[in-house]
């Protein structure tokens, strides 16, 4: 019978055939944990009576949410993951020596890699099937369960197969492609299922925009998103010291899909969501005319904190000036990010221009610090989530865009298009 890539990957792990619908229990290859979510994970652990890690080079805890600590909660936070981690000679834990966000920074370790069944206690964890795995969130108590066993349980998820046709044109990263995905079907459209983004319109998309795009795969409801590995994809492996030799799975003519989605994205203009739901989007030509005034442009997270959103916002800021009555803050995802741009000269752009730019942090992104919005503020981001009250107060507005769009808003203090620029 026909499989999905997804089905796959999960045959593979559990020995035998299985499809969309079916339970089943499955080896994990990465768990990972982070500052925030970690310590629930680790007391469960403690509470269960077990001593040892079923995995323990199968194990990460990346410090990313709020390292350096902002306050004593926070360092207090911090120090149960550490002191799991120095008990346990972990050999992936990520601290302040060698910081990142996580969903940035495992890829770049060569810790996530095609075939791989990884979770996470964090629901961006989907960011990973851009390497062609299948990764998705889950509570502190699943990840706990995972600890001990090694293995942990999952309904095999059905797939909403998208189909990405045409070539994008200026300033139309893999952000925009899955604000659209999401704008069509809603934050519930995919619901516990998996969505595969496939089509000739890939090929044109770097690794930077294929985790973009899986990375909010969670805010359509999605289960996970998942693109098959190409010569692009092995490119990047190619660069990394991998953890494993990757398993590249494919999914089948006449597989059975939930549902088939296309989309012309040269048809495609930068996308904007508006408060308070990331379907809630609109072109950015419709932004324009709306005239909306931002207090905050903000570019970082798991989602556009990359060496290429570095690039382009730097491209569009170069010798210009943030406008008087904008904050511009810039969050490289990780410190070899940070690094790179450095040596290309960015940061130097980026400063020049009155940005502040921070060490790696999901600070801002969860409304922890590095960003807070005051009351009535409005906000211009890269990250996912634009809920009420997401990065400060309750009465603040978060538009979700492109670097691109962060970068030239920055500029006007408005919502702007950077083609326009």
């Amino acid at each position: 019978m026909k499989q999905t890539i997804t089905e796959k990957i999960f045959s593979e792990h559990v020995k035998k055939e299985v499809f969309a619908g079916q339970i089943a229990e499955s080896k994990i290859d990465m768990i990972i944990g982070n500052d925030i979510t970690t310590p629930i994970s680790i007391k469960a652990f403690r509470d269960s009576g077990a001593k040892k890690l079923a995995n323990p080079d199968g194990f990460a805890i990346v410090m990313d949410h709020y390292i350096p600590a902002k306050d004593i909660m926070s360092a207090n936070q911090a120090k149960i993951s550490r002191d799991f981690a120095y008990e346990h000679n972990l050999k992936n834990f990520f601290d302040e020596k060698d910081m990142g966000i996580e969903h940035a920074l495992l890829p770049e370790k060569g810790l996530v890699i095609p075939g791989d069944v990884i979770i996470g206690a964090d629901s961006h964890t989907c960011t990973h099937g851009a390497l062609g795995a299948f990764s998705t969130g889950m509570g502190s108590t699943d990840l706990a369960y995972a600890m001990i066993t090694g293995k942990n349980w999952f309904k095999i998820p059905q797939t909403i197969k998208v189909v990405f046709k045409g070539k994008p044109g200026k300033h139309i990263y893999g952000k925009d492609l899955i604000l659209e995905v999401i704008r069509m079907i809603g934050v519930d459209g995919a619901l516990y299922k998996a969505l595969e983004f496939t089509g000739e319109s890939i090929s044109y998309l770097g690794m930077d925009d294929r985790f973009s795009l899986c990375n909010m795969a969670i805010e359509a409801g999605a289960k996970s998103g998942i693109i098959a590995v190409d010569e692009v994809t092995k490119e990047f492996l190619n660069s990394k010291k991998l953890r494993d030799k990757p398993k590249f799975h494919y999914s089948d003519d006449g597989a059975n899909y939930d549902k088939i989605l296309e989309i012309d994205i040269s048809k495609l203009d930068p996308v904007v969501a508006y408060p308070f739901l990331p379907s809630n989007a609109k072109n950015i030509r419709e932004a324009v005319k709306d005239d909306i005034k931002i207090d905050q442009a903000f570019i970082g997270s798991c989602t556009n904190g990359r060496l290429s959103d570095l690039r382009v916002a730097a491209e569009i800021l170069k010798g210009k000036r943030v406008a008087k009555r904008t904050r511009l803050i810039i969050t490289p995802a990780t410190q070899k990010i940070f690094l790179q741009a450095q040596k290309e000269g960015l940061i130097d752009i980026f400063v020049e221009a009155g940005a502040v730019v921070s060490n790696p942090t999901c600070g801002a992104c969860l409304g922890g610090y590095m960003g807070i919005l005051a009351d009535g503020e409005r906000c211009i981001s890269t990250t996912n989530r634009n809920f009420v009250g997401r990065m400060g107060a309750r009465t603040s507005e978060i538009y979700l865009a492109n670097s691109a769009v962060a970068a030239a808003s920055s500029i006007t203090g408005k919502i702007s298009d950077p083609r326009d620029l």
